[in-house]
């Protein structure tokens, strides 16, 4: 993730990227369709009708499984004081409570034939609900219980995989629903022509080669904004599915701070060293200020500080610790 509101400091490793360099404009001159459908020509199969016809909803649900669902969560926890619609994702099995109450569900799944999203809009709709469909254009079972009831279908483009779906209709439909210029999403020549971008990017996939090739296999994510969990979620599969091939790949495992301080650290600080590190952290965790009154006076140090500065103090405190340990950090804050 890259913005004006990041911070980022990349691992320190010195590496020939060169190369990979060449790569990577070698891959972009190919005109996959996957590529192009990164870019605000795409041609949706969805229309401005549809939108319309629905956006009186103001709570609407997702139905769908990994790709299918963790980049529109992303795009909603990460923007949400923007939108002003509740949106409610199923995303395991799960039971939500009946009520009167007319939703909007859109059911998304590339094959139609995914069990638990079968078995969510089984148990968790309503015959009065509205219901569209995300589907490939194929015969399976969701496309047959849709078109018996005569619901909205839309079609799920076959050449992009779950994982990389998020700027098609699978992330997009749900990101226009929740009011957003999905436009602005699509930005793929403009971060092709952002030099210092494309750094970062060849540098960062060349050093966690590097450490790969070092047995360092975990990707541990120290996560300090829970407001950016769903956004690491997606993060995780797109590395762990994309990766992990051929019995190689990394595997990422995001660690909630400052709770797993408290369950997790020992291990961190002092288990095997075949583990590497990012520490993530917001600028905006929590900006109310420690009520002082409420504490034993040993505690007087806390007095006029915010929250945001105690998590930023420990996500410090553990980039030296680290670096002390000889391990491989990466701080993004």
């Amino acid at each position: 993730m890259k913005s004006n509101f990041v911070f980022y400091e990349a691992f320190q490793v010195k590496i020939n990227s060169k190369q990979s360099e060449k790569n990577l404009k070698n891959l972009l001159k190919k005109k996959t369709q996957l590529l192009q459908s990164l870019k605000k020509n795409y041609k949706y199969s969805f229309n401005n009708k549809l939108i319309q016809n629905v956006k009186k909803y103001k709570l609407l649900r997702i139905v769908g499984m990994g790709g299918s669902s963790l980049g529109a969560k992303a795009i909603y926890d990460f923007l949400r004081k923007k939108i002003k619609k509740n949106f409610y994702f199923f995303d395991n099995l799960q039971k939500y409570p009946k009520t009167k109450k007319k939703h909007l569900n859109l059911i998304i799944s590339k094959s139609g034939n995914t069990l638990e999203t079968i078995i969510n809009f089984n148990i968790n709709t309503n015959k009065h609900d509205q219901n569209i469909l995300i589907t490939e254009n194929k015969e399976n079972s969701l496309k047959y219980i849709f078109e018996k009831t005569k619901s909205e279908i839309i079609e799920h483009p076959n050449f992009i995989g779950g994982r990389y779906s998020v700027l098609s209709e699978v992330g997009m439909l749900p990101a226009k629903l929740m009011g957003l210029n999905i436009n602005k999403f699509k930005r793929i020549n403009s971060i092709i022509k952002n030099k210092k971008f494309t750094n970062f990017l060849l540098k960062n996939v060349n050093q966690i080669h590097y450490f790969q090739k070092n047995k360092k296999f975990n990707s541990v994510i120290l996560n300090y904004d829970q407001d950016s969990t769903s956004l690491l979620k997606w993060y995780q599969q797109l590395v762990s599915e994309s990766l992990g091939k051929n019995q190689k790949g990394i595997f990422p495992i995001i660690s909630d701070m400052p709770r797993d301080n408290h369950s997790l650290m020992q291990y961190f600080l002092d288990g095997p060293k075949n583990n590497f590190y990012t520490l993530f952290g917001s600028k905006d965790i929590c900006p109310k200020v420690i009520d002082i009154k409420k504490l034993p006076k040993q505690f007087s140090f806390l007095k006029k500080k915010k929250l945001m500065i105690l998590f930023i103090q420990h996500l410090i405190q553990h980039a030296i610790y680290f670096i002390k340990k000889e391990y491989p950090i990466d701080l993004l804050l």
